[in-house]
């Protein structure tokens, strides 16, 4: 490590010093990280510790990025973060439920998971050291960002808090996360040789896309009253593009920021659903976390207009900690993305998003189906 003298916090109180000062840092091919006194070094290990104890699964993650935007709704991006971070359980889940258990092998299902794990592992790593600093500068008055480095943050959101310090803007903030967070998986992930011949260049993952299965659902309550949640979204597509990626992340903001509706349904309904990965969660009169069905029965149609056929059993949608055990995982790498300011660029324009999801997701659910039928004919033929 190169430590250097600290100096004193660039002053940053618009986005064109934060464009000056990113321009600046392109240039720096190194990081001298700044000595540190007895006290921010035992803030360090605290904060590794904390990290390291709440990103043990998705449940753990989820929980913890709902509690910290309770604690600070100014950090937009921690409700946000939470949201798809329920939605990357149910996908989880979804790996060992009713319908794609007929559709994937064994050591699809694994691989899938182990792609969807890293991923939830990586951003926990890289995101929640940064809103421990934010919360260490809340406590002490002053703005504690010289520690953002230890924990390798990338040099852009480094900057971005320092703007977000003086200026309160949670708009840029949150989606500078969002950038941050698809820029630090790019390499990390998409691009990794292993999740591309294994995950995202396998036909599998092909037909994950073709069948809908993209899908980033936030249920809410449509008013005080109201007792059954509502459905809005998005579906992703093209996932291996970061510039679709990011876009998409705006989108989701929009869709949850900008209604208010929306918002105050989503945090009505969140305060009252634990999070156990389980679909069964927002929607218990379709899918239930016991199976109802036979072991081998052949599959026959349960699903139309959303609603359960007449005598259907719902569809098998089992907790977290009952379909895949904690992973373990390996050192990530430490290189920052960070190489061209142009990346503000996905800031200037903001989303316009209706979220109309519903009718999408309920043909999802006759196309699964379908193809789940198809297999299993296929195989009925193929033992005759």
């Amino acid at each position: 490590m190169n430590y250097c003298k600290k100096g004193d916090a660039v002053l940053l109180d618009s986005l064109t010093d934060v464009k000056k000062e990113l321009k600046k840092k392109m240039k720096k091919k190194s990081v001298c990280l700044p000595s540190l006194s007895e006290k921010d070094q035992k803030c360090i290990e605290t904060i590794r510790e904390k990290t390291r104890q709440l990103n043990q699964d998705n449940v753990t993650r989820t929980q913890a990025y709902y509690k910290f935007y309770l604690q600070y709704p100014t950090i937009q991006w921690a409700l946000l973060g939470h949201m798809i971070s329920r939605n990357v359980g149910w996908n989880m889940t979804d790996l060992k439920g009713e319908l794609l258990t007929k559709l994937l092998s064994e050591k699809e299902q694994l691989t899938f998971f182990t792609f969807l794990e890293r991923g939830s592992w990586l951003i926990f790593q890289d995101v929640y050291p940064q809103f421990l600093i934010y919360d260490l500068s809340v406590k002490r008055g002053k703005e504690m960002f010289h520690l953002l480095p230890f924990f390798h943050t990338s040099t852009f959101m480094e900057t971005i808090w320092r703007y977000f310090w003086r200026s309160g803007d949670s708009y840029t903030l949150a989606i500078a996360m969002v950038i941050n967070e698809q820029s630090y998986l790019e390499k990390r992930l998409i691009q990794n040789e292993h999740f591309q011949k294994n995950v995202t260049g396998t036909v599998s993952f092909k037909m994950y896309e073709f069948l809908r299965l993209n899908n980033i659902l936030f249920p809410y309550y449509p008013g005080e009253k109201a007792q059954k949640a509502s459905l809005v979204g998005a579906t992703s597509k093209q996932f291996t593009s970061l510039d679709k990626r990011i876009l998409f992340g705006k989108n989701l903001y929009s869709l949850l920021f900008q209604r208010e509706e929306i918002l105050k349904g989503v945090l009505k309904w969140a305060q009252v659903s634990p999070h156990t990965g389980s679909r069964k969660d927002y929607w218990p009169g379709l899918f239930n976390d016991v199976n109802e069905s036979y072991p081998r029965a052949i599959y026959k149609r349960r699903v139309k207009n959303c609603l359960l056929r007449k005598g259907a059993n719902r569809l098998y949608s089992p907790p977290l900690k009952y379909a895949w055990p904690a992973a373990v995982h390996d050192d990530m790498c430490e290189e920052d993305w960070f190489e061209d300011w142009i990346v503000l660029e996905y800031l200037k324009e903001k989303a316009i998003f209706d979220g109309e999801i519903f009718k999408s997701y309920c043909k999802t659910f006759e196309t699964i189906e379908l193809a789940v039928m198809a297999k299993e004919a296929l195989l009925l033929r193929g033992g005759d």
